[in-house]
């Protein structure tokens, strides 16, 4: 089958399959009132290392003044926090906070629920081959 139109797009078809994911995975953290970019941010964050504004931006995919206020309204929450950076103290670094990890737990079974239902919906296989290729994709384009 040849696609036509925005159809034929990789472009197009990548913010379409993004927006559809991201739909599900919303309505998946609703229940505990948190947005997926902020789910992004707590996960990149539940290492514990701390990470400044400028890595957390490029490991979530958010522009920097997004991130800001994303990070101030979980600081409101005290889901998460800013201290002193573990490798130069006089840098700031965000933490997640004992709340933060805690609703990580909380909604890693939701998560995982909505993992698992494109999986299914998918195939396992080929939904293991699908995120294969677009990391690698990924890893090209960045070269």
């Amino acid at each position: 089958m040849t696609a036509t139109g925005l159809g034929s797009s990789l472009a197009y078809l990548l913010s379409s399959a993004e927006r559809s994911v991201n739909r599900g995975l919303a309505a998946a953290l609703a229940g505990e009132d948190v947005t997926v970019e902020q789910w992004r941010i707590l996960r990149a964050l539940a290492d514990g290392r701390g990470h400044s504004m400028g890595e957390l931006a490029a490991a979530v995919l958010m522009p920097h003044p997004t991130l800001t206020k994303a990070v101030d309204r979980l600081i409101e929450r005290a889901l998460v926090y800013r201290g002193p950076s573990a490798g130069d103290r006089r840098k700031v670094a965000v933490f997640v906070a004992g709340r933060g990890a805690d609703l990580l737990a909380r909604v890693d079974g939701a998560v995982a629920e909505h993992h698992r239902l494109i999986a299914d919906a998918l195939g396992h296989d080929r939904m293991e081959r699908l995120m294969s290729d677009l990391e690698s994709l990924v890893a090209e384009l960045d070269r």
